[in-house]
């Protein structure tokens, strides 16, 4: 699956209302990998911008004189989104606005041009109930830098957003293959002698066992049925403390 990491700047907060998108960025990405392909665009919105919105992005009116307005830079953002899987931080609201804007110039709509939307918002709503999820709050949680963030922008916060997605999507699967193993001079692993050490087993306690329970349950909410492990294990057995 193609996907599209996406993000949009705009003059105000409702596109009924008549607001426009100032900025598109989009990060292409194939199978948990960045292509290197983008696409990042400014753009006259033929309207003023709000204060309050101009105070998040720091884009100006003067800013984008001489940028294109959309109808000349539609068509490009329709090619470029073609058939993709969004990835979007609050996908309602820059669906929306996308759609505004194809509708002026006669270009389909987003459910219509694209295979699907994923919604990041929804998904760490999802894993972390009860938690501050904007963009900011999850960098933080997963340790990711966003020191360059200073104002709001499309393009920073698609680089950001796609951290985030695959620290929300990263499975055991993807975490082992994800490690680069490096022996050295291309040293054939077979060839190379390890000692066997003797398996020490811990076995856990009650109070383990009980923070074990809680994080099961806590992926049984997340993927909204029974999670994996449960049908795997066999019921622990508490040994009496000496």
């Amino acid at each position: 699956m193609r996907q599209i990491i996406l993000d949009t700047e705009t003059t105000g907060l409702e596109p009924s209302q008549g607001h426009r998108i100032i900025e598109f960025a989009g990060l292409e990405m194939v199978n948990r990998k960045l292509t290197g392909r983008s696409l990042h665009l400014y753009i006259h919105p033929e309207r003023d911008i709000d204060p309050d919105a101009e105070r998040v992005h720091g884009i100006s009116l003067d800013f984008l004189a001489d940028k294109p307005r959309f109808a000349a830079v539609g068509p490009e953002i329709a090619d470029f989104l073609r058939d993709a899987e969004l990835i979007i931080h609050n996908a309602p609201f820059d669906v929306g606005f996308l759609n505004a804007e194809f509708d002026r110039i006669g270009i389909e709509r987003v459910s219509t041009l694209c295979a699907s939307v994923i919604d990041t918002l929804v998904m760490a709503r999802d894993q972390f109930p009860g938690k501050r999820n904007s963009l900011d709050a999850l960098c933080d949680r997963f340790e990711i830098d966003r020191s360059n963030r200073t104002l709001h922008g499309a393009l920073i916060d698609c680089e950001l957003l796609g951290e985030v997605y695959l620290w929300m999507t990263r499975g055991q699967n993807s975490l082992v293959m994800d490690i680069d193993l490096d022996v050295g001079g291309g040293a054939d692993l077979g060839a190379l002698e390890f000692e066997r050490k003797p398996i020490k087993i811990l076995r856990p306690n009650a109070e383990e066992l009980a923070a074990h329970a809680t994080y099961l349950d806590d992926l049984d909410k997340a993927v909204k049925g029974t999670c994996l492990w449960r049908s795997l294990e066999s019921p622990p057995v508490v040994e009496p403390q000496a």
